[in-house]
């Protein structure tokens, strides 16, 4: 082969890129609008988070004390008729308590006087109106920490359809009016994506309820789920 026709071929060898470079279409003009969408329903379902914490001079009479207390707990919990599967340990902590003081050189002593046991349940309610019940027969029988309470809905994939009809409505309504006010038309949707945020828990301070007469009054009112959307339109 020649020095022409190598450089012939190398020249066709650049040129090839270039070309399917051109030949690659431009990306046609787009939108991108955001859209929130909310929708309410009753609870069916409220979960209830208890904690016991016991103190003893060793970790072993802490954790005795405090496997006495909850086991109490759980007994009484389970004669409101929650079953097994609605009852789980969250967590089980063991820590030392140390009492600190100051030395005359500036040091801190640290000295062991008590370990603490703390038992988290969690506890899942499915007739709410004995919430108040469940939540006040455990505190008298040994819960002492505060927890948090959430009132959910154990299937609520139909009012988050809800929510998401109305989210991708109000999106659709953004790009309807920015584009005439643009003076362009809405082409096709090019790209959708949603996130959906749930209810919040509610916290629960367990020592306001140590001196209840009677159970703790407890509204479950509506949980409010809410989604937003990101969609992509084509303009015309």
């Amino acid at each position: 082969m020649n020095k022409t026709m190598m450089a012939l071929g190398f020249a066709a060898m650049l040129a090839v890129p270039a070309l399917a470079k051109a030949a690659e279409p431009a990306q046609s003009p787009r939108i991108i609008v955001s859209g929130e969408g909310q929708a309410a329903v009753a609870p069916d379902l409220a979960i209830l988070s208890l904690s016991v914490m016991r103190e003893a001079k060793t970790a072993r009479e802490a954790l005795d004390a405090n496997n006495a207390a909850m086991a109490e707990v759980i007994a009484a919990v389970k004669l409101f008729g929650i079953a097994d599967r609605d009852l789980q340990t969250a967590s089980v902590q063991i820590n030392p308590r140390y009492n600190y003081s100051n030395k005359p050189d500036g040091s801190q002593t640290a000295e062991l006087v008590a370990y603490q046991v703390t038992n988290s349940l969690t506890v899942r309610i499915r007739d709410i109106v004995k919430t108040g019940e469940v939540l006040d027969k455990a505190v008298s029988l040994g819960v002492n920490q505060g927890g948090s309470i959430v009132f959910a809905n154990d299937d609520p994939s139909a009012v988050i359809d809800e929510a998401r009809r109305k989210a991708v409505s109000n999106a659709m309504a953004k790009a309807r009016t920015l584009s005439e006010a643009a003076g362009v038309s809405l082409g096709r949707v090019l790209e959708i994506s949603d996130q959906t945020y749930s209810p919040r828990p509610m916290p629960v301070e367990a020592k306001a309820f140590d001196a209840a007469p009677a159970a703790v009054p407890v509204e479950a009112g509506e949980n409010a789920y809410s989604v937003q959307v990101n969609m992509t339109f084509e303009l015309k």
